[in-house]
């Protein structure tokens, strides 16, 4: 966490990180995971690469570098917008419709 800080204050410092807020904060509820992994994966037997769970409704997910995509394909489907990373160590946000990375305070 201290080092996604670290790295997104630098960025920031450049001008690298986008000025712009996420507009969907009003969507994120207090949840908490619907599996211990991605359901759909588990059914199928198949693996994932880091688990994401949905900010309005604790589905988890996996991300975008497993090979179906669940977190993406959940967001789309269902209009959430924002995925929490599940992963040890990274406390972080991503808001898929304004392509913004926040930092979990």
């Amino acid at each position: 966490m201290a080092k996604l800080r670290e790295v997104m204050k630098q960025m920031s410092k450049r001008g690298r990180l986008p000025q712009k807020q996420c507009t969907h904060l009003d969507q994120i509820h207090q949840v908490s995971p619907s599996a211990e992994g991605c359901k759909e994966c588990l059914a199928i037997g198949d693996a994932w690469v880091h688990l994401r769970m949905c900010m309005s409704c604790g589905k988890v997910g996996y991300c975008d570098d497993s090979k179906n995509k669940h977190a993406s394909r959940h967001s789309r489907t269902a209009g959430h917008p924002i995925i929490r990373s599940l992963e040890r160590d990274e406390d972080w946000m991503w808001c898929y419709p304004d392509r913004l990375l926040m930092a979990v305070e």
